[in-house]
């Protein structure tokens, strides 16, 4: 049997089979295409589930008259030119299959416009014959992409679709996900000749709840927590429901990258384990949440559809989206005691390097913001307050970042039902200004200056200090790992630790198994080799292939030991000695501090802080 090549006809039908899985497929192709065409209002004409018609007009950029037999021709783009384009995409399309695939299973008419044209051109071609015909006709600056009679060329294909109403529930579903990705966007949902729904276009952040109303259900906003993290390179924000909330909705996990939806294992992984056992065995969390990562470090070439992609780094990406729900289900708990069915919980999480080196944002007396919604869940309206304009004080580069927050500011201590009735919707500028000043003088302290390697000069009770960050972080690892602040919570390793056993570690397991499993540390053994699948959070961070072998060695010469020198032994060992400390780390560092040791900030011992002398300093100025 001779080798041959495919005719294109053939070769595009079967690219048609990994793109073109039914109908909802090519409408999120043809709307990812107007999405890259910088398109700001698109509407989707479906017939008969997609099986007699789709048309996708968009007001993009258009098409030029030379370029439209090509854009009907496989591995056709303009978005990537060369391998390092490949490296770093930021659209939504980029293999240049699409248009061919559709185009050899269906009739396809795309007509396109540019603003430098006067007139618009038809390019007509039929699965049956590849050959592109070019027809001038009338159309404003964008282009309309018809496809009639899908499949009518693959029988097989054809007798696999759904029935009518089943096709059309998918692509209702990618239009909903797709609107939720692109706020700043109009979409428009026709089938069979009747408007079934209409995304209008929103702008404004403080506005993005109406669009989420509107695909989303009521009850998912009204459990939402709003959800923002930001650490180097790495954002999310987006809205999660709270435990109560998830029993309530129907599964809705709608999760982009970069803009780009995507259906990611890992993501979800880290986001369920978040919630550990807040839910039952049956329920998933409920989430719309948006990452943002350096294009560099994922890979979107991976799938045809482009469903999934790569993380370089997954478990950096895993253990950031952990730590980030966490931290906001922690500070959603004083909001849920004050909960009433017709009140929404909005908390919002600063991103730590867009702190001023000059304010915690922990050490502020607000730890959740709650606000009240309209009887009418079809027209909320949202009534801000801006807080303040925290600016960037040598923190990576960021600009400006402003934060506006809804509704009342509760103190630090859980408001009582009582208490929260009395409280105003909005609160004066200059109550804001005096609550500012008085959290500053409660604070442990404010950052000015790293002195290398690892100490923080602060202002410290009005008077200039020197505060060692070693000591401090010992004693926030201590803090984390105490057993007396209501047990050590274990959590699953994305990536199970494999270590091999000497004798005495293995018999140091077996003699302090109980007291490794109360410090959070699930180990197994079979006398050779040792698993970690779990270990609490401030082992997470540490580099556990160099730090379990020494922590066995240290117990296999203890013969009774207590769980707090245990603690001890692990938060002197986690602390890196050659570390050169940044601000914004410090100041992450110092407010978790302030947060599990409140006591430090009021009498800080010797090792921890020194306070400096500057009498000798102003008698020289004085004198001079």
């Amino acid at each position: 049997m001779h080798i041959q090549r495919l005719p294109p006809q053939l070769a595009n039908q079967i690219a048609a089979g990994e793109v073109v899985e039914r109908p909802a497929a090519v409408v999120k192709e043809l709307l990812e295409n107007s999405l890259d065409a910088g398109a700001t209002c698109i509407e989707i004409n479906i017939e008969r589930g997609g099986a007699k018609l789709i048309r996708v007009r968009d007001n993009g950029c258009g098409i030029r008259k030379d370029d439209l037999v090509l854009a009907l021709s496989r591995h056709a783009t303009s978005k990537i030119s060369t391998l390092n384009d490949l490296e770093n995409i930021i659209s939504l399309g980029f293999r240049g299959e699409a248009l061919a695939s559709i185009s050899s299973v269906s009739r396809l008419r795309l007509t396109s416009r540019t603003a430098e044209q006067t007139e618009a051109w038809h390019a007509y071609v039929e699965g049956c014959d590849q050959n592109v015909t070019l027809k001038p006709g009338a159309h404003p600056v964008g282009s309309t992409l018809t496809v009639l009679d899908l499949f009518y060329n693959t029988p097989a294909r054809r007798k696999f679709m759904c029935t009518e109403k089943t096709e059309f529930n998918h692509i209702n579903e990618i239009v909903r996900r797709i609107a939720l990705s692109r706020f700043d966007v109009e979409f428009n949902l026709i089938h069979n000749g009747k408007l079934v729904h209409q995304y209008r276009q929103v702008k404004e952040k403080n506005q993005y709840e109406l669009r989420l109303l509107s695909i989303c259900s009521v009850a998912f906003l009204q459990h939402s927590l709003k959800l923002s993290w930001q650490n180097g390179q790495l954002s999310i924000w987006g809205w999660i429901a709270d435990p109560a909330g998830v029993r309530k909705t129907t599964e809705m996990q709608y999760c982009y990258v970069n803009n780009r939806m995507i259906y990611d294992r890992l993501i979800n992984h880290a986001i369920r384990q978040a919630y550990q056992n807040q839910l039952k065995d049956n329920q998933q969390p409920a989430y719309v949440l948006y990452l943002e990562v350096d294009p560099h470090q994922v890979d979107v070439n991976i799938h045809p559809a482009k469903r999934t992609l790569r993380f370089y780094q997954a478990r950096l990406v895993h253990d950031f989206i952990y730590q980030a729900v966490t931290r906001v289900l922690q500070y959603s708990d004083a909001a849920l005691l004050a909960e009433e069915s017709d009140k929404q919980t909005i908390l919002t999480c600063p991103p730590e390097n867009r702190i001023p080196a000059s304010i915690s944002y922990l050490s502020l007396p607000s730890t959740c913001y709650k606000h009240t919604s309209p009887s009418s869940p079809a027209t909320i309206i949202r009534r801000g307050l801006q807080l303040t304009n925290y600016s960037d004080n040598g923190c990576n580069g960021h600009q400006k970042y402003e934060d506006k927050v809804y509704g009342t500011i509760f103190p630090s201590a859980t408001p009582q039902p009582h208490e929260i009735k009395k409280q105003p919707l909005l609160i004066p500028e200059h109550a804001v200004h005096t609550t500012l000043q008085e959290s500053k003088s409660r604070t442990l302290c404010q950052v000015m200056m790293i002195h290398p390697p690892c100490y923080a000069l602060i202002d410290w009770q009005n008077q200039p200090a020197l505060l060692n960050l070693l000591v401090a972080a010992r004693c926030l690892h201590q803090e984390q790992l105490n057993p007396s602040k209501g047990g050590v919570h274990s959590q699953p390793l994305l990536i199970p630790i494999r270590l091999i056993l000497q004798k005495n570690e293995a018999a140091a397991i077996v003699h302090h198994q109980s007291l490794l499993v109360k410090m959070g540390l699930d180990i197994h053994t079979d006398q050779v080799h040792m698993i970690l699948r779990a270990a609490p959070l401030p082992l997470r961070q540490a580099n556990l292939q160099t730090l379990m072998p020494k922590l066995l060695g240290y117990l296999a010469t203890q013969q009774e030991i207590s769980l707090t020198m245990l603690a001890i032994w692990i938060a002197q060992n986690l602390v890196n000695k050659h570390r050169l400390w940044t601000s914004a780390q410090a100041i992450k560092l110092l407010t978790d501090l302030e947060q599990l040791c409140p006591q430090l900030g009021q009498s800080p011992p010797n090792e921890l802080l020194q306070t400096i002398d500057l009498r000798a300093a102003l008698a020289a100025l004085n004198h001079g």
